[in-house]
């Protein structure tokens, strides 16, 4: 018998939907508790690069801005500068670890800026491919619920004798409520995964910035600390 309200519709599924119900509201779950998280984690991490970036933008000094650098330690781009400052000792470029042992190659540094920013972004990547899945299959396991409910509802078509609207409309909507489940579990998986990689592209331009902008000017301060050779002193 057809039973109204969600409780009831819900009741008189088959064992195989109730099953499929469980694993789309596990699903459903799970996935607005990493997109409240990762909302959260890209918020702290927005902040934090714009108080980043309005130091490097007053301090010209990066010896300085090294220094003040830990009081914005969620920022990926703080962590990248900090991580580009240490590998060339504190800001020198024309010194490894700072004691003189010949010049850093350029290009080293330019793959270290690299590494720490794709670990970055893998940091923030992180649980999104859970919720690209949830959207991807969740839509086909309450399709299966709405087969297998269907099945049911003709196999009580045959038990009862009559294809009627009274016999055939219950068993299809209680069918239905499946597929229902599985949209709602991947819409919002869908547009918050699609979000996070829109605001994760905007972090790693930042991320890019600033590490051409760091390693510019420790080119330029390595140029200028050059000795002047000694022919060529008036």
């Amino acid at each position: 018998m057809f039973q109204t309200g969600f409780i009831g519709l819900v009741g008189s599924l088959g064992a195989v939907s109730k099953l499929v119900l469980f694993v789309l509201f596990v699903f459903s779950v799970i996935s607005w508790a990493i997109i409240f998280f990762k909302w959260r984690a890209f918020r702290v991490a927005d902040r934090e690069d714009k108080q980043f970036l309005a130091l490097l933008a007053k301090t010209r000094d990066l010896d300085q801005l090294y220094r003040q650098v830990r009081r914005v330690e969620g920022s990926p781009s703080a962590v990248v500068f900090e991580g580009i400052m240490e590998r060339v000792g504190s800001g020198r470029l024309e010194e490894r670890d700072g004691i003189g042992s010949g010049p850093v190659d350029r290009h080293v540094i330019e793959r270290t800026a690299s590494h720490l920013g794709q670990r970055q972004l893998s940091r923030l990547e992180s649980y999104l491919p859970f919720l690209a899945t949830t959207g991807n299959i969740t839509p086909f396991v309450g399709l299966l619920g709405t087969v297998m409910g269907i099945i049911d509802a003709f196999r009580e078509i045959g038990t009862q004798g009559t294809a009627s609207i009274s016999a055939v409309a219950p068993g299809v909507a209680e069918a239905l409520v499946a597929t229902a489940a599985g949209l709602f579990t991947a819409i919002p998986a869908v547009i918050a995964y699609n979000y996070f990689l829109t605001r994760i592209r905007s972090t790693a331009f930042r991320l890019d910035s600033v590490s051409i902008e760091v390693i510019s000017s420790l080119s330029t301060a390595a140029s200028k600390a050059k000795p002047v050779p000694v022919g060529v002193q008036g």
